[in-house]
């Protein structure tokens, strides 16, 4: 891994850039697919050095960030279940010392150095799912999709044992969402897989894929047919939760004929937790399915309910993580992969290999100081280590292994798509193209950028498929997307004999264009914060791109703002600094950006933004800075409650500011607010307005 310590600010970009770009194809190939792009192993990696890297340079934060994104969107095939309350994901612990990092942050938020009871959870290795109940009967059942909207899977969910359809309990409440693991036992996936060989059909790579595709099916028999089970940990929303604890919770849904893990523990102090890890890695093998760590929750409901949430994820429960797998091949061979902003990014071909279960064959090589750091050359013998599936991680070489006449690898100085000369900026951690749009890789990828989920979410094309239409110059830029169907052609003389006819190509037929056709004009009415995002601005990721929404409401009032490199107002913005404003103001510089933009807008209509959150706060919409120590409240604290009143959390003063929150020992920020007239509140002030 990267060595954050030594890392500085341009080349922490240029690695957050690169990590959100990989996770999102992961994730994507993952929750949509079941068919992982990256093992848990290299996940985690980039996961976690994207989470260092955001603790060195918060203000580098991107939108995209994979710690403040859930999921994936649903298959158009299903119907869609929109969760009354969101279904988060956690964050990531790797280590013994980062358990006591969560932990001791509690302590600090909750101001206190007592002991804090966690549960201790065996964290399943399966497909998430909610299931609603209404008067004690079984009504819906969906995935977590991305967290807000999850496909509906209620008549295969209904097919897994151990699920009741009605439940009598007295206490069982009128209105309550139990969500869980739908998993596939080790002996049941091995089963299916001998089943699948007899039949000369593609085994599954591992239980986790076989569980997931088999509750995805459009057909429930199918699902009926596979060995599926499932354990309850959590609830949605629920119309009478008379529980107090997560622990209470679990006796009390095991009470009601639900299947819990028995493996679940609750732990008084940090030696329980630490106890509580060994004993499961430790008997991990043993066990009857699947798990890939431990989930950590607070205990009590109260305290839950103090610390409150990050982004996208708790602060009251954590993963922990367990190390991956290792095994030994050769680099047959190391290929560059120029992408959307012409980065250059080395991927070796590994000697295919089975590591726990599944083939491997390929791994990102990050950037040319890693393959020197390491000295990674095509022919060598290396570690590899996976958690879980495709694409594995390099550890490092077996110099013993090396033959004689393996050479240095040579990082390429051009392009090897479009032969423009490839250089590296002073300080930067990767090579970039400088052929920009006249680079046909950068040109495709920018198009598959503009379709992916997060954006424009265009089924239909896929990244084949783009490929394809811009080498026959069907596809040049993203605007180009939404005069498909008009130059396709229609009945009349001319535009049969001059569209393009794509339901006449190969693998094409008039069903398959006119869903094309369907999802693109389902798209011609876009989000504020995902159209911002789909321009592909650099450093500009989903997160970034939802707090520029949120602070200016329109996209005119946005783009006029940058193109009079008026940025006072975006690096106040919490998250947001200098370079990434210098890098949005010199998108909205480009002839060439301007002139898909003004194409784009003459085919879609982008909504003005308006917040979710519903509520009638003296602070929601306003902007809030704070600063000194606070009495009553952490800090953190104070920007989380914030927050969840719809108030925007600044970093620095401006003009835009509503509110100053001052406390103690106050420094510069508190004389800037004076300057500037900005009302300032004492935080007893901020209570009250919290209250109202």
């Amino acid at each position: 891994m990267i060595d954050v310590s030594a890392i500085n600010e341009e080349q922490a970009k240029k690695e957050l850039e690169r990590i959100a770009k990989e996770i999102a194809k992961s994730d994507e190939a993952y929750y949509q697919n079941d068919n992982p792009y990256l093992t848990d192993a290299e996940y985690d990696k980039l996961k976690l050095l994207n989470e260092k890297l955001e603790q060195k340079f918060p203000h580098l934060i991107r939108a995209d960030s994979p710690s403040k994104r859930i999921g994936s969107p649903v298959k158009s095939d299903f119907k869609k279940i929109v969760h009354t309350i969101p279904m988060l994901s956690l964050g990531d612990i790797f280590s013994k010392e980062e358990l006591a990092d969560f932990v001791k942050g509690i302590q600090r938020f909750l101001n206190t150095e007592k002991d804090i009871e966690f549960t201790s959870e065996p964290k399943m290795d399966g497909l998430s799912f909610s299931a609603r109940y209404e008067k004690g009967r079984l009504i819906s059942g969906a995935t977590r999709g991305d967290g807000k909207t999850g496909e509906d899977i209620t008549d295969n969910l209904k097919t897994i044992a151990g699920l009741p359809h009605f439940v009598e309990a007295e206490d069982f409440p009128d209105i309550i969402e139990l969500r869980g693991e739908v998993y596939m036992s080790k002996a049941d996936f091995f089963e299916l897989n001998a089943k699948y060989a007899a039949e000369n059909k593609k085994p599954f790579a591992n239980p986790r894929n076989a569980a997931a595709g088999s509750l995805r099916q459009l057909d429930a028999n199918i699902t009926k047919e596979r060995k599926l089970s499932l354990l309850v940990y959590t609830w949605g929303e629920v119309s009478n939760l008379f529980w107090q604890s997560q622990s209470e919770f679990l006796e009390t849904v095991q009470r009601w004929g639900f299947p819990v893990n028995p493996y679940n523990r609750l732990c008084r102090n940090l030696t329980e937790i630490i106890d509580s890890y060994e004993t499961l890695l430790n008997t991990r093998a043993d066990l009857p399915y699947d798990i890939d760590g431990i989930v950590y929750k607070v205990n009590s409901l109260d305290l839950q309910n103090r610390l409150g949430f990050l982004t996208r994820t708790p602060r009251w429960a954590i993963a922990h993580k367990f190390p991956a797998e290792k095994a030994v091949t050769r680099i047959n061979n190391i290929r560059i992969q120029v992408g959307r902003t012409g980065a250059l990014t080395p991927v070796a071909d590994l000697e295919p290999i089975n590591v726990g279960g599944v083939i491997v064959s390929h791994a990102t090589l990050h950037n040319e100081d890693e393959i020197k750091r390491k000295d990674i050359r095509i022919g060598d013998y290396v570690t590899i280590q996976r958690a879980g599936d495709v694409i594995p991680q390099v550890l490092g070489v077996i110099l013993e292994k090396r033959s004689p006449e393996v050479k240095e690898f040579e990082f390429p100085k051009v392009c090897p798509e479009c032969g423009a000369h490839a250089i590296r900026e002073e300080d930067e951690a990767v090579r970039r193209c400088t052929g920009g749009l006249s680079c046909p890789a950068q040109a495709i990828e920018r198009i598959k950028h503009f379709v992916s989920r997060e954006a424009f979410n265009i089924e239909g094309l896929g990244g084949k498929i783009i490929e394809q239409f811009f080498a026959e110059s069907i596809l040049q830029n993203p605007a180009d997307i939404f005069t498909l169907e008009a130059r396709n052609g229609g009945d009349d003389l001319f535009s049969a004999a001059n569209g393009l006819h794509l339901e006449n190509r190969d693998g094409w037929g008039k069903k398959s264009v006119e869903n094309l056709f369907k999802a693109i004009n389902e798209r011609r009415k876009i989000s504020l914060p995902r159209f911002i995002y789909a321009l592909g601005i650099r450093q500009v990721g989903a997160a970034t791109s939802l707090l520029i929404a949120k602070n200016y409401g329109s996209f005119a009032h946005f783009m006029e703002e940058m193109q009079q490199n008026h940025t006072e107002k975006l690096v106040s913005i919490d998250g947001i600094g200098e370079a990434m404003a210098h890098d949005v103001t010199e998108f909205f510089k480009e002839e060439h950006n301007l002139l898909i933009i003004q194409k784009l807008l003459a085919e879609v209509q982008v909504e003005d933004f308006v917040d979710n959150i519903i509520n009638n706060s003296p602070i929601s919409g306003k902007t809030i800075v704070f600063t000194g120590t606070l009495e009553h409240l952490t800090r953190a604290e104070a920007k989380a409650k914030a927050q969840s009143l719809g108030a925007k959390v600044a970093g620095s003063v401006s003009a835009h500011t509503d509110f100053v929150v001052m406390g103690a020992d106050a420094g510069s920020k508190a004389k800037k607010a004076q300057e500037l007239g900005v009302k300032i509140l004492n935080e007893e002030d901020f209570l009250q307005l919290t209250q109202q």
